[in-house]
């Protein structure tokens, strides 16, 4: 049986070239709870490996301000741009490397993954994804570019993907369920 942490913090990502992604949850029991949600905005720079210094020291920043427990990465899609998709994995690698630094377990989830975790749809747009965070997480709309709530997504997508219920008892079929949980059924 799995023993279940009774309190950590999960650091999630969405790495990109112009804008990173991050948003932190912290989780006691089955309540996640956000702390914090933000970008880190790169287009400002030319170079492109300026950039990713950029998002190793303020991954590494974010780390060492809020201490996570775990962080969970936006995995690169397949598209067929491959200079882009090279990029990608260029600036998730910045942000893993900026993890290992700090000896934090990584967890990498497909984008698909990550939606259909949070809408139930893997195909669900960016707006979609936003709004039922926004739902579950309790935060109201405010100036929040769509890769930091995707970054967010990242992270509950782990809450959800690691913070099983235990169960407790194993069932067989729907009688053997009502005959060792009388209780729960209603009576008429």
């Amino acid at each position: 049986m799995k023993k279940q942490i009774k309190e950590r913090i999960i650091l999630g990502i969405d790495p990109g070239t112009n804008i990173t992604g991050y948003g932190l949850i912290k989780v006691s029991g089955q309540d996640p709870e956000l702390i914090a949600i933000g970008s880190i905005d790169l287009s400002k720079y030319d170079d492109h490996y300026i950039k990713l210094k950029q998002i190793f020291d303020r991954t590494t920043g974010i780390i060492d301000e809020y201490h996570p427990d775990e962080l969970a990465i936006e995995a690169p899609f397949y598209g067929k741009n491959v200079q882009s998709m090279l990029k990608l994995g260029r600036a998730q690698g910045a942000a893993i490397a900026a993890a290992l630094s700090r000896s934090l377990p990584i967890f990498e989830y497909a984008p698909r993954k990550i939606k259909m975790s949070i809408t139930g749809r893997g195909a669900a747009s960016k707006e979609q994804v936003a709004s039922m965070l926004m739902r579950i997480l309790n935060f109201s709309k405010i100036e929040i570019k769509l890769d930091a709530t995707d970054g967010l997504a990242a992270a509950l997508c782990h809450f959800y993907q690691t913070n099983t219920p235990m169960q407790e008892k194993n069932y067989n079929s729907w009688k053997d369920f009502i005959n060792k949980n009388p209780k729960r059924i209603k009576q008429k």
